[in-house]
């Protein structure tokens, strides 16, 4: 595969780097240095600043849902529709002791459904926090 820079008028897309990251883990060292037009002793600040305005951040961009969402999906969905039909039913018949309990029942599912889901993604945040990755880069001495 033959592996051409991006101009620097556009990002590279994922198709593009995820071909190219796929490719680098097969090659050797002095390979992937070839590939990426990247010396031992590092390139240089110039260089570095190209890159990043064609390429833009090594990084992963994290999007959390809303919270209003994540707690209205737990009443929206074929299961929570089959319980809405069963308390419209009960309601349309009279029978207000299983109207209020299945509507209770239904609140108390999707509060501690929503709950857990957030204490669960706190603890994530603490585990990411922990684990982040910081890296060393070479640049080349004296340029740049």
């Amino acid at each position: 595969m033959n592996v051409e820079p991006v101009s620097s008028r556009r990002r590279a897309t994922h198709a593009e780097t995820a071909s190219v990251a796929g490719d680098l883990k097969t090659l050797p060292l002095p390979g992937v240095e070839k590939r990426l037009a990247s010396p031992p002793e590092g390139i240089s600040r110039a260089e570095a600043g190209t890159r990043l305005a064609a390429y833009g951040r090594n990084e992963l961009v994290e999007r959390k849902p809303s919270t209003l969402l994540t707690l209205l999906g737990y009443v929206w969905g074929p299961i929570p529709w089959m319980i809405d039909v069963a308390v419209v039913l009960s309601a349309v018949l009279g029978h207000w002791a299983d109207f209020v309990t299945i509507v209770v029942l239904l609140l108390a599912n999707a509060g501690v459904g929503f709950w857990e889901e957030h204490q669960a993604g706190k603890k994530i945040d603490a585990l990411k926090a922990q684990l982040a990755v910081k890296a060393l880069v070479r640049r080349e001495k004296g340029r740049g």
